[in-house]
């Protein structure tokens, strides 16, 4: 039985409403889903190439 998400730990709600997993979140499920997910901890491994460039750039500039 999974446990249920808790809020602030596995996810938060952005300020558009929408709610975004957390790093732990991928981590515990354990590989990408593809979705190209905000805090994917796999480099986006399963998202087509073209968008994956577009999200790793993305990535690279908001931590600069």
């Amino acid at each position: 039985m999974k446990s249920p998400l808790i809020e602030g730990i596995d996810f938060y709600y952005n300020g558009d409403g929408y709610m975004v997993f957390t790093e732990k979140y991928h981590l515990d499920r354990g590989h990408c889903c593809g979705n190209g997910c905000k805090h994917c901890p796999f480099e986006y491994e399963k998202v087509p190439a073209e968008k994956r460039e577009k999200l790793l750039a993305r990535r690279r500039e908001e931590q600069q």
